[in-house]
């Protein structure tokens, strides 16, 4: 493992659901603060930026972030967008300034596309039209995603063979871009490869959580879902439909777990039944987060700079403080 060139390293946390990157994250605060050495938690995550929404994002409790100072929570409304250009901006602001302190920033989280824009950089891709979005979700709401999906397919193949049919908001971004510019949205990402010994566009070390037995992260995930249904998900989701300004498109409600529940309460609403069929809430809230889970391994194993931890080793987060401990300074 390379040293920071900087006398505070950025270390980073990332790995699918489940896989224990917050705990990890509290231990290496905890014995960095034994050491006599403050640090500050950047979220690495798309859903926890929103208010309202606790339960179904597994968000740090208030314990938790009482004990280590974290950022990039509870930043929006749940009507707001966040993009990852908006994160890479906001976290090399904050990062300086969590340095500034004397303390190390440490980047927890599994949103890949925000790490993959930190560490590689982004594209200037063309912003977003609101009227094109709008022509875009009208033809949608006409043909369906999976039809849209197969437009995609036509013009910007390499894109369209990651996403999945009913993945809308990318789908509809990757559209976007190619109406309003002409080109793939594929063209737009960088290809080369900087070379071994190149700067890199974000100095950080990054510790992959990652489970040699996928069965074990499975497990973990139906335990996580249950356990937010237990601690009321339903009672949150139904508050935020109550609030009469959301909808299942926003990038907030469209978070996995928040759409599955949504669309179940719609299907009660439709049917006029007395409660919800809460195997079935189960079942698809556990199948979204294992393919979400799965994603995440995917992006992951696409960043070979990363250092690998298996999550599913019962020393894995003592196995991730000494990694990280060995960034530090002499």
């Amino acid at each position: 493992m390379t040293a920071s060139p900087h006398p505070l390293p950025c270390i980073a946390i990332a790995g699918p659901t489940a896989s224990g990157k917050t705990n990890g994250a509290l231990a290496l605060a905890a014995v960095l603060a034994q050491r006599g050495q403050p640090s500050e938690i950047i979220s690495v995550d798309s859903a926890l930026v929103y208010r309202g929404m606790d339960i179904g994002t597994a968000k740090p409790s208030l314990q938790e972030r009482a004990a280590v100072p974290h950022h990039l929570i509870d930043i929006l409304d749940p009507l707001q967008s966040y993009s990852a250009a908006d994160f890479v901006q906001d976290t090399q602001r904050l990062v300086a300034e969590i340095r500034a302190r004397g303390a190390i920033p440490l980047l927890v989280g599994g949103t890949m596309l925000y790490f993959k824009a930190l560490l590689d950089g982004i594209d200037d891709m063309p912003a977003a039209d609101p009227e094109v979005r709008a022509r875009l979700d009208a033809q949608a709401a006409s043909i369906g995603w999976p039809a849209m999906h197969a437009e995609l397919a036509q013009v910007d193949p390499e894109t369209a063979a990651r996403l999945a049919p009913g993945d809308s908001q990318r789908i509809q971004r990757a559209l976007e871009v190619w109406h309003i510019s002409g080109q793939p949205l594929s063209s737009f990402h960088q290809a080369k490869k900087r070379a071994e010994d190149a700067q890199p566009a974000f100095d950080c070390m990054l510790f992959s959580l990652e489970p040699s037995d996928r069965a074990w992260l499975h497990a973990r995930i139906a335990q996580r879902f249950q356990a937010m249904l237990d601690a009321g998900f339903i009672d949150e989701v139904q508050a935020l439909r109550a609030r009469g300004d959301l909808h299942p498109d926003l990038p907030s409600m469209r978070c996995v777990g928040y759409r599955q529940v949504w669309e179940e309460l719609d299907w009660q609403v439709r049917k006029n039944t007395p409660q919800l069929n809460m195997h079935l809430v189960r079942e698809k809230g556990i199948a979204a987060t294992r393919q979400l889970a799965k994603r995440q391994i995917t992006w992951l194993r696409s960043m070979p700079q990363r250092h690998t931890i298996a999550c599913d080793d019962p020393l894995a987060t003592m196995q991730l403080v000494q990694a990280a401990l060995q960034c530090l300074p002499a």
